[in-house]
């Protein structure tokens, strides 16, 4: 798929890696258009995502052109991620749990959801991955700053910290291109909801 210009604004994030092929963020065209110049695109996956034309050069009047690919590996140095914890949203924590309530088990959208805390804060919980989850306001409500056997509920599903590949995919749902979804779904832990 090659865009046209005026569909720019429909394009979805590029996946940018290090040089040993693990991700490292979202980046948008004009970012990767960026990279390429500065030819710091060491190797790319997949189909050209679109083609940028520039202008025509005074010395031989050809057109500069540069294709995108939807994924691209970049220079620079490699930074362990094993031991990194991705950060703690509501966003990517509701994609985690696939916009369900872990306690009803119901569907809902972002904003019927909250963050509950397994183990309250109030009772020394820390507002980590494997202590929340995604709770509809009335089991939210109703749980408080009870503990589950307190309460007589039960989790549909337990708690865990995806891994950064996991959290790309969470942060980006919605607008993940099939070559990508497969590049990083290589790496979701076993544990992940996201396999599904």
């Amino acid at each position: 798929m090659i865009a046209n210009i005026t569909e720019f604004e429909r394009i979805p994030r590029i996946l940018r890696l290090n040089i040993a092929g693990q991700p490292v963020d979202w980046v948008n065209w004009q970012e990767a258009v960026c990279l390429y110049a500065r030819d710091l695109v060491s190797w790319t996956v997949g189909d050209p995502l679109l083609k940028i034309r520039g202008g025509h050069s005074r010395i031989d009047s050809c057109r500069s052109s540069m294709e995108i690919h939807s994924i691209i590996a970049c220079d620079g140095r490699v930074v362990a991620r094993d031991s990194h914890v991705p950060p703690l949203t509501n966003q990517a924590l509701f994609r985690r749990d696939r916009n369900n309530c872990l306690y009803c088990a119901k569907q809902f959208s972002d904003f019927d959801l909250t963050r509950d805390h397994v183990l309250p804060v109030s009772r020394g919980g820390l507002d980590v991955w494997d202590n929340v989850v995604a709770a509809c306001r009335r089991c939210n409500h109703f749980k408080g700053s009870r503990l589950l056997q307190e309460c007589s509920m039960e989790l549909q599903a337990l708690p865990y910290v995806p891994n950064f590949a996991e959290y790309l995919a969470l942060i980006n749902s919605g607008r993940i291109l099939g070559d990508q979804m497969t590049f990083l779904s290589k790496s979701f832990s076993a544990e992940s909801r996201l396999r599904h």
